[in-house]
């Protein structure tokens, strides 16, 4: 969303006078730059942790106990040492591995603003002793989103990191599949990354267009249009409480999308901090510092030091 601006191609919702204010702002602030709105979310995505029941069931594991980072790394060591595997999770070099640690980096009080706080460090410092432990397999140092969920898939992991979009495939599996959400260092539920789609106006020469531009963005932001765009990308979260609590009746459980809404509202936009365009700049150097401290190049302290000073020449 801030690239597109950036360009001057689209207009505001102010310029538009479309009302957001039922809105959720966590998810109307990932298309907010410079403190004006250039879009409307029709739809949000994010990130939570599935398990299996049946291996937490066989290693004694309650996924009720799964509060904060100590309680999880303990799970991991219970399922492992009744012979099954741990987590997995994608920390391949591209944005999907900023986007899969950025849960752990924000759950543990770290800023984009600072790569390489005592905080951050701990988030990398997480994953990798996941590593040293054996509780995640090495395969996580290349794993995509796609994977991660293949290797969920065949029925040896305790806990993957993934997002709504395996929603259905989670209820197919043939095992019982849970979810619990991600959680920060010391608790409560980390903010994940929000994924989805914004509805956008160009900038149009002949202005008496936007007239019929607004009555196809107000008939596809009510809260059926949500629901309807929600079960059309199966599944996307709306991004108004009406919407929401729409799609949970009319999903009535099957599947429960309950969990996902509490995600969702938990969740932050990637450049809703005000970085705009230097994201994807800063989220090139923290993914290629989880590459180096996961591959054992360099120790997380070291990786993300030369981060910070990479997104910092970067955006300068």
């Amino acid at each position: 969303m801030s690239t597109l601006a950036d360009t001057g191609m689209l207009t505001t919702v102010e310029e538009f006078g479309l009302d957001t204010s039922a809105i959720d702002q966590n998810l109307l602030d990932a298309g907010v730059v410079d403190g004006s709105a250039y879009g409307i979310p029709i739809g949000a995505n994010t990130l939570s942790l599935y398990y299996n029941a049946e291996v937490l069931e066989d290693a004694g594991v309650d996924p009720a106990s799964i509060t904060d980072w100590d309680s999880l790394t303990a799970a991991l060591a219970q399922v492992t040492d009744a012979g099954h595997e741990g987590i997995t999770f994608a920390g391949i070099g591209t944005e999907e591995g900023s986007f899969q640690f950025l849960p752990w980096f924000w759950g543990s009080g770290a800023d984009l603003t600072d790569l390489s706080s005592p905080e951050a460090v701990e988030a990398l410092e997480l994953w990798k002793g996941w590593l040293d432990e054996g509780y995640a397999p090495n395969t996580v140092i290349n794993n995509s989103q796609n994977t991660v969920w293949e290797e969920v898939l065949t029925g040896d992991f305790a806990f993957a990191e993934n997002g709504t979009w395996q929603v259905n495939s989670a209820a197919e599996a043939e095992f019982e599949t849970g979810l619990v959400q991600l959680p920060g260092k010391d608790g409560g539920v980390a903010p994940a990354p929000t994924g989805g789609e914004f509805i956008v106006a160009p900038v149009q020469e002949d202005t008496a267009r936007y007239d019929v531009t607004r009555q196809v963005v107000e008939c596809m932001t009510t809260p059926e249009g949500f629901v309807e765009t929600a079960n059309t990308f199966a599944y996307y979260i709306p991004p108004t409480a009406e919407g929401q609590e729409q799609l949970l009746t009319e999903s009535a459980g099957d599947p429960d999308l309950t969990p996902w809404v509490e995600a969702v509202q938990s969740a932050e936009g990637r450049t809703s901090d005000g970085l705009g365009t230097d994201y994807p700049l800063i989220s090139e150097a923290l993914w290629t510092a989880v590459q180096n401290a996961l591959s054992g190049a360099a120790t997380p302290q070291e990786a993300l030091e030369t981060a910070q000073s990479e997104a910092e020449a970067a955006t300068s």
